[in-house]
């Protein structure tokens, strides 16, 4: 059996970066398993960030399964320029966004790869494309704890994590895993988002614990970090990620959340 609790050299395993790509803040978010929202809340803090004034990306790293272009209506293959790299799509407030369905002829042609290949992709977003200055990037995480989180945590400079959770029983035992495996690679819990926490009727405004009772408090305090949002099901907001209009969202939690963001990475602008 491997032991688990090794150290490792980063530097070993650190993927050099584009030479015109000046990014600061590397930020996974992720969580075991998948269906939790990791794509909405990435999408959702991205849009955060611009709003509060700062060059966002994010790294779509769900290479077989991605959904980042498709929240914002982004179609079409990247191009690139000869000796400086792929550019990434550019949302209409600006966020930046390289995504395999991006690199694909037929947006629903499947991705059948193996997991060192995958990792060889994800190398080559942070390596051949130029992404410019970016104060926060948000790297939009696969589920489970195999090949790509491994080589994520390994070889990007991840600043923080974001834990992505929802109400039920299982889900929070399977987020463990993902925070424990974090805690193997020494990469720092910024906190955790509880997505579908509730529903609020729009009759009488009454929250409705659809998956029941939230359990945010309880497994934050269990992992020894922040609760920094509970997300509601909101179908409103479902309807524009489909429309691929996710930016006109009304998510005022992750404004919340974004800013505890900054503050736990030391950003006092």
């Amino acid at each position: 059996m491997p032991d688990n609790n090794a150290p490792f050299n980063k530097e070993e395993f650190a993927w050099e970066s584009n030479p015109f790509s000046e990014v600061d803040k590397v930020i996974a978010v992720a969580s075991g398993k998948g269906g939790v929202g990791k794509s909405l809340v990435t999408s959702l803090l991205a849009c955060a960030a611009v709003k509060d004034g700062k060059e966002a990306a994010i790294m779509d790293a769900d290479v077989t399964g991605p959904s980042i272009p498709k929240a914002f209506g982004l179609h079409g293959m990247l191009s690139a320029i000869e000796g400086v790299g792929i550019e990434p799509a550019v949302t209409e407030t600006g966020v930046k966004v390289v995504s395999m369905n991006l690199l694909l002829e037929d947006e629903e042609s499947p991705v059948v790869w193996r997991g060192p290949v995958v990792a060889g992709v994800l190398q080559q977003f942070w390596k051949d494309v130029d992404w410019g200055k970016v104060d926060y990037m948000f790297v939009d995480m696969p589920p489970g704890t195999g090949d790509v989180p491994l080589s994520i945590y390994q070889s990007l400079p991840v600043d923080g994590i974001i834990v992505v959770t929802t109400p039920q029983d299982l889900v929070q035992l399977i987020v463990k895993k993902a925070y424990n495996m974090a805690q193997m690679m020494n990469v720092p819990i910024l906190g955790v988002i509880e997505n579908m926490s509730y529903l609020e009727c729009p009759d009488c405004g009454k929250k409705i614990n659809v998956f029941g009772e939230s359990k945010a408090e309880q497994i934050a305090k269990e992992l020894g970090v922040p609760v920094l949002a509970a997300l509601p099901i909101n179908p409103g907001n479902a309807t524009l990620v489909d429309l691929g209009k996710v930016e006109s969202a009304n998510a005022p939690e992750m404004t919340e959340a974004f800013a505890k963001v900054k503050e736990a990475l030391g950003d006092k602008e």
